[in-house]
């Protein structure tokens, strides 16, 4: 079986549809490992990826202004061997008057010490919307380790949207670190939600910087752990402009022996604006656990109806 059915079959599996990928309305890139397997333009959308090297591929995309891209772009990083690294640079830019929703799968089947780097610098112009909705995919042996950084530039009256999700299968190691600066009438949405087990270990710093008048922030995040995982989050909201508003929520669940962190930084530098915070780690709610069984579950089916609940 070629590499490509092969991503297809893993992407599938990870609640994507490859048959979207042959829709020649939509954009799509597909990349294993290294390797550009398939890519496909539309007009207004300038797409493309270079193999700079058997371990770098970096990744080109301009939405042109004026243009508002109607469908989902479509991408999906992979890797097939048990061993390896993907090393993905995205260099990203919306110019003004512009809108894409784009919808990622990463996905490891058979991951067993496989590195996922990813290293980005996204620019929002005026007037725009971005929408990012991110779903990995890792196999049950926890083999994957990922490495996300990102810069990020929201220009005045625009979205930025990111969601990124680990809810099937072992998370591995994940480590995410992104800074956005937001300028006036912007503004940025950030959602993580992630399970963990066995010996899984999270990292997540998610950073808003709300220089522009009545920018506005929002960090949720939502984590679920048992065994033996490990979770570590820090959220950061600065407000430095007259009628900037922002709100962090995280929320963890905890099970067995794992062991969660959540750190709020919320810091306020004008008299005009306004930052609050909710932090909340703890065991599953037993009012809900309680109604739950009394309906028929026992104590781990509830408790799972719970952490899904919390998920999505």
């Amino acid at each position: 079986m070629s590499d490509y059915k092969q991503i297809m079959e893993a992407l599938n599996k990870a609640g994507g549809d490859d048959k979207i990928l042959k829709d020649e309305s939509i954009a799509h890139l597909v990349i294993e490992g290294n390797e550009v397997l398939s890519s496909h333009n539309i007009e207004g959308l300038e797409l493309e990826a270079k193999e700079k090297s058997r371990e770098k591929v970096v990744l080109y995309m301009v939405v042109r202004k004026g243009y508002r891209i109607k469908k989902p772009v479509h991408l999906c990083f992979g890797m097939l061997p048990e061993e390896g690294k993907q090393n993905i640079v995205m260099d990203i830019c919306l110019e003004d008057n512009t809108s894409i929703d784009i919808l990622a799968h990463c996905v490891f089947p058979n991951a067993v010490n496989v590195k996922h780097l990813m290293d980005a610098s996204i620019k929002v112009g005026n007037n725009s919307d971005y929408r990012y909705r991110e779903s990995h995919f890792h196999g049950e042996n926890g083999g994957v380790e990922v490495d996300a950084k990102a810069k990020l530039f929201l220009g005045n009256d625009s979205l930025l949207s990111t969601t990124f999700s680990v809810l099937n299968g072992r998370a591995g190691k994940i480590s995410i670190d992104y800074e956005t600066e937001i300028w006036d009438n912007s503004k940025l949405e950030m959602s993580a939600k992630i399970s963990g087990y066995e010996e899984d270990d999270i990292y997540i710093r998610e950073a808003g910087l709300l220089k522009g008048t009545n920018s506005r922030g929002v960090l949720d995040t939502r984590i679920a752990l048992r065994d033996k995982a490990r979770a570590e989050i820090y959220n950061e909201l600065t407000a430095q402009a007259p009628g900037a508003r922002g709100h962090v929520d995280c929320t963890e669940i905890i099970q067995d022996e794992a062991r969660a962190k959540a750190i709020p930084v919320v810091t306020v530098c004008h008299p005009e604006a306004k930052i609050t915070h909710e932090a909340a780690i703890g065991s599953v709610d037993s009012k809900q656990l309680q109604t739950l069984m009394a309906r028929g579950l026992d104590k781990d089916q509830a408790a799972a109806v719970i952490i899904e609940g919390l998920l999505t």
